[in-house]
């Protein structure tokens, strides 16, 4: 008798779970679901409390009678009780200024470190080979030059680490180069962003010297480019570092009538700079005009700009 009577309270307890499981699912699928919906904006579907959430909670109800919907409702009841309004963050300031990383030397690494010519030089094949995955590592697009001396190496690993990143680094540039070139061509008189873009990263690149003499030549034609149209529209972008990048790429070229170009023009905007002087220097002393060198050099002297110490030893030696 006592049996029969708790099979029948266990299975009204049963129907009662699932008549309360159906009813939670119903209303959430079919009300609850689309309100939070038609309260956004856009159209995107809602990361929580979307259909397959309440399906889920429906299996769960189902699965673990009375237990699944008591931990559901105590779960809502405590969000309702702990976070029943939002947090104000007015007075909140987030500043990552204020964010000082202290990062823990790795003296184990750091101690095997040796340059990558010195691993070359001494042709050691342990040394050589984490210098190279150290390079990988860090940022080697201002060491690309001593990472093509690894192209020659005995050791094939190391030489095959050397041509994967040159021809990933170089590939990039190329893509890159083409993509901002076409930027500038479309983009509108005033807006010189792609130019100055160009400029620093091309430079930063060609300087090292990297490619073969009739590549590295179009892309300095390139270059002399960006900083044509830079200079037409308007010569308040450019900078002393700026003239003086484009006049030594275009002497390394020997392309000497655009460098005599970009040296009128920088002397003309800055004529009380140093790199004013030893572009001229440099420009002369390729060309082998040694009149004008030694003008130019004269008239270094005689001005008030102070100079560095090449150009100190440069003076002496021909002064």
């Amino acid at each position: 008798m006592n049996l029969a009577r708790d099979e029948r309270i266990f299975l009204m307890i049963l129907i009662g779970n699932l008549i309360v499981a159906l009813i939670y699912l119903l209303v959430g699928v079919l009300f609850i679901v689309p309100a939070h919906s038609a309260a956004q904006d856009d159209e995107t579907e809602i990361l929580y409390d979307n259909r397959r959430t309440y399906l889920l909670r429906f299996l769960v109800m189902l699965m673990c009678p009375v237990i699944g919907a008591a931990f559901f409702f105590m779960g809502h009841l405590f969000y309702l009780v702990v976070f029943w309004r939002e947090v104000d963050l007015a007075d909140v300031i987030f500043s990552k200024e204020r964010v000082k990383t202290h990062l823990k030397a790795d003296e184990e690494r750091e101690r095997d470190i040796v340059p990558l010519e010195e691993a070359i030089l001494v042709n050691e094949k342990r040394d050589l080979r984490m210098v190279m995955m150290n390079v990988i590592k860090e940022d080697f697009s201002n060491c690309l030059a001593s990472i093509t001396l690894a192209l020659d190496s005995e050791d094939s690993e190391a030489s095959h680490y050397a041509a994967a990143v040159l021809s990933d680094e170089l590939n990039k540039f190329r893509i890159y180069v083409q993509r901002l070139w076409r930027q500038i061509e479309e983009e509108d008189a005033g807006q010189t962003e792609c130019e100055e873009m160009l400029l620093d990263y091309m430079d930063s690149i060609l300087k090292q010297h990297i490619f073969s003499s009739h590549e590295q030549r179009k892309f300095v034609q390139i270059l002399t480019g960006a900083a044509e149209s830079l200079y037409g529209k308007g010569t308040d972008k450019f900078t002393v570092k700026r003239y003086e990048e484009v006049c030594l790429r275009a002497l390394e070229i020997k392309d000497y009538e655009s460098c005599a170009k970009w040296c009128a023009r920088m002397a003309e905007q800055f004529p009380d700079e140093l790199p004013t002087y030893t572009c001229k220097l440099k420009l002369y002393f390729a060309r082998q005009d040694k009149a004008a060198f030694f003008e130019a050099l004269e008239a270094l002297k005689k001005s008030n700009v102070v100079i560095d110490n090449e150009t100190l030893e440069l003076v002496r030696i021909f002064g």
